[in-house]
């Protein structure tokens, strides 16, 4: 195992530079190359010497090329990717759980960018932003018509540089300035509580380097509060992936060691590989296991996983792990269904090549790709259905993906694209609505959590409110011979 973890270097799967991606960077070089088509590269050098001397005005080299090799690659499937110097950084961020800003955990709402969560400790919680308050300005753009990225690339910058988000607070019905020193931010990934005596809830919203770190942690604060947990549940709903290390640990944490989490399967004899819950196979620095530390009852207390479509790649290896093995109860709706491996290759010290290299299957071998996660309980976003979640996309829906690989051929289900159409329109009654009448997801973890009342309802023995309305996404599959 040594040796294929120093061939394979670190793997991780998930949402990373704005793409769910499983990911793998490799440092070596591989060993020798296809033949190259030559008569189609002089096509290609031809193309290049006409635009450069026929093109109404002159263009730049470098970004004809980058933009040649980006075309290339973006065309294989939405998950392949070309770096460059810029994308590079942020891809690197993103897997570390670090990056420069102000700290804070944001959505979007009426055009605005709205503060979910001040990240604690942050230059944004020592400034007094608070959960609800909407950013209009940053600096002297305005936030209305901005996309979310673009206002959080605006918010980003460099160490001990200022910026200035104008802030409306809604229930001071107040507008006003305030200036924030950037510094680098170190993201939380799990948060947890005991909700009740007995019952706790631990949230992943991402996996990242620290992720398996703050998870024992977590657990570790949950059994000093309520040592005699009858129920837990992992919430792993909207966690767009990460780190696979981080995903075979957590699974770990739950399963019997030794059993398997997950598998890949490719070209490269790298990428044909089992992925087993012991320390080898998560561990990426010698030392000791953190999972030792947590405490024994963690095997067997009763677990509920909610999960949704939001819920992709290393979320989805987790939850395949615990349903497979029958160690939790897998409930919300079908995941986005990422199961597809990407290895990234350094291509100089600050520009890579993203690829996609493998298929990932779960513990019984079934392909997650472009399919997702079936719940074994189907619970609504709240008790008045899935609003919104049937507009949301999913692996499925995206334009060149993947095949599950297990023959069959994907066909459209009749009956959700009449659901789609059906959530279409309540979503445009609603936007019609004031916007304090309109319906809205709950915090997840707040006592108005629908469905993390239904999994408490499921590990107390409790009727849950099953879904009437969802409707899976399944293939005509078969096995291949």
């Amino acid at each position: 195992m040594s040796q294929k973890l120093k061939i394979a270097g670190w793997i991780s799967v998930g949402a990373l530079a704005g793409a769910l991606t499983t990911v793998s960077l490799q440092t070596v070089a591989r060993g020798s190359l296809a033949p190259l088509p030559l008569e189609e590269l002089q096509q290609l050098a031809a193309v290049f010497g006409m635009i450069k001397s026929d093109y109404v005005e002159p263009v730049d080299e470098k970004k004809l090329i980058t933009d040649a090799i980006s075309g290339m690659v973006a065309n294989l499937d939405p998950h392949s990717q070309y770096f460059d110097k810029k994308s590079f950084k942020e891809f690197r961020e993103g897997t570390t759980g670090r990056f420069v800003g102000v700290g804070i955990e944001i959505s979007q709402e009426d055009g605005l960018v709205k503060v979910v969560s001040p990240i604690e400790g942050s230059p944004a919680f020592r400034a007094g932003l608070a959960p609800g308050d909407l950013i209009t300005k940053i600096d002297d753009t305005a936030v209305k018509g901005l996309s979310l990225s673009e206002a959080v690339k605006r918010m980003r910058g460099e160490p001990n540089t200022k910026v200035i988000l104008t802030i409306y607070r809604k229930d001071e019905n107040r507008t006003f300035p305030v200036t924030i020193t950037r510094e680098e931010i170190k993201t939380v990934s799990v948060k947890g509580k005991v909700i009740e005596p007995g019952y706790a809830w631990i949230r992943l919203s991402q996996f990242q380097e620290r992720t398996v770190d703050d998870f024992v942690r977590k657990v570790e604060e949950v059994y000093k509060a309520d040592p005699a947990l009858k129920g837990l549940v992992l919430d792993l709903r909207n966690d767009p992936g990460g780190l696979l290390d981080a995903a075979v640990a957590v699974s770990a944490a739950f399963l019997p060691e030794g059993v398997n989490v997950v598998s890949t399967n490719g070209q490269l004899a790298e990428s044909k590989f089992v992925y087993k819950a012991a320390p080898e196979f998560y561990q990426r620095r010698s030392g000791n296991d953190p999972l030792r530390r947590l405490p024994a009852a963690l095997k067997t207390v009763p677990l509920v996983v909610l999960v949704n479509e939001g819920s992709a790649s290393a979320s989805e290896i987790v939850a395949g792990a615990l349903q497979d093995h029958k160690r939790a109860t897998i409930m919300g709706s079908q995941t986005f269904g990422k199961g597809s491996v990407q290895t990234v290759r350094p291509l100089g010290p600050d520009t890579g090549l993203k690829i996609t290299t493998a298929r990932y299957y779960t513990p019984t071998g079934k392909s997650i790709q472009a399919r997702g996660i079936v719940p074994d309980v189907l619970v609504d976003e709240s008790a008045e259905g899935n609003v919104f979640a049937l507009l949301r996309t999913r692996e499925a829906d995206l334009d060149k993906h993947l095949g599950s690989g297990q023959g069959g051929t994907e066909a459209k289900d009749a009956a959700r694209e009449r659901a789609r159409e059906e959530a279409r329109k309540r979503a445009e009654e609603e936007s019609r609505k004031p916007v304090a009448e309109r319906s809205r997801i709950p915090e997840f973890g707040s006592d108005k959590d629908f469905q993390l009342a239904q999994a408490l309802n499921q590990l107390k023995g409790r009727p849950v409110l099953v879904s009437k309305t969802q409707v899976i996404e399944r293939k005509n599959e078969k096995k291949d011979n």
